[in-house]
């Protein structure tokens, strides 16, 4: 990633001030577009405003909180043990929750080494997690395949993040019994409404894009963005993104907090088809009656009105969201 000078943060903001554009600005200062973009959406105001003082100071005080000694401590161990243990987080929730909070830790893979040290000398620490290390058997840090041309989560507005506009999703698959079979899960974020489909192929990615594309081109009007994670069934987003004319989004590997409503509503289809299913005992009528009941129950934080409801309001209507 490419770090900007302070020079080149007044530039930033000469360039804004004259109405150019973001790729204009790469270019004129000689980096990827995608530096312009992080640097405006991480780096403004509250009020979307570019400040390079303000700027400047934001990176800075970012530089010293990650260049923090991340020598694995007693203090980080038992901060570790602690919250597997009694908690019951996750490697991943313990990485976040510091970064969050400016607490200094180590990585999310040095979390699980730790583990599994730990369970070579006869500990006990990975029964107290979710999976007990059965998703562990490789190392995080083995051959990847990687998605190309792929736009962080980073560079995702604040109107999105805010849940501020109707029609931005988040997507995901729920993988069946030995990894057989796989279903795409795809919700709206400001009103939780939900489809499914079982995806005859699994998790190839063509097909994958296929079946996304006809779920959502009946909406497509309202169909602004989609967020996913890193998985490499998502390497043909371009493709989603060119016929649906809108964002794709990458959450960062090992933050499912970033895709919070994608993981809730995976765990309410869980509640009709348990982990550990085989999937072809699922038909297609069984399929939607699971996604019509789910998009049928008050929610909460809809003021317990029912996201297919409130969903068709916005369809049909065009309401204003009222959070």
């Amino acid at each position: 990633m490419q770090h900007l000078t302070k020079e080149q943060r007044y530039q930033i903001k000469a360039y804004l001030h004259c109405g150019k554009s973001r790729p204009f600005i790469a270019k004129a200062l000689k980096v990827d577009k995608t530096t312009i973009y992080r640097e405006i959406a991480r780096n403004s105001t509250k009020r979307g405003a570019y400040n390079p003082d303000f700027a400047q100071e934001l990176a800075t005080e970012r530089k010293e909180r990650f260049a923090m000694n991340r020598k694995f401590t007693a203090s980080m161990e038992q901060f570790i043990i602690k919250h597997i243990q009694q908690e019951q987080w996750s490697p991943e929730q313990i990485v976040g929750h510091c970064l969050k909070h400016s607490i200094s830790m180590v990585s999310v893979e040095r979390i699980y080494q730790f583990v599994r040290e730990e369970k070579a000398q006869g500990g006990f620490l990975y029964k107290h997690l979710r999976h007990q290390l059965k998703h562990r058997k490789r190392p995080v840090s083995g051959k990847q395949e990687t998605i190309k041309n792929k736009v962080s989560i980073d560079l995702r507005g604040d109107i999105i993040n805010n849940k501020e506009r109707f029609g931005d999703w988040e997507i995901d698959l729920i993988v069946g019994k030995d990894g057989k079979g796989a279903i795409v899960t795809i919700v709206e974020r400001t009103t939780a409404f939900f489809l499914m489909r079982k995806l005859p192929f699994g998790k190839k990615a063509e097909e994958l894009a296929t079946v996304i594309i006809d779920m959502l081109l009946p909406y497509k009007e309202f169909v602004h963005s989609i967020t996913s994670d890193n998985g490499t069934e998502f390497a043909t987003h371009q493709k989603i993104s060119k016929k649906l004319l809108a964002q794709f989004f990458f959450a960062h590997p090992y933050a499912s907090w970033e895709r919070g409503l994608s993981e809730y509503t995976n765990k309410l289809v869980r509640q009709y088809i348990p982990k550990k299913s085989i999937f072809n005992l699922y038909n297609e009528d069984e399929i939607n009656d699971i996604q019509h009941k789910i998009n049928r129950r008050p929610r909460k934080k809809l003021s317990y009105e029912n996201p297919k409801n409130l969903f068709y309001k916005f369809v049909n209507q065009k309401v204003a969201f009222a959070s």
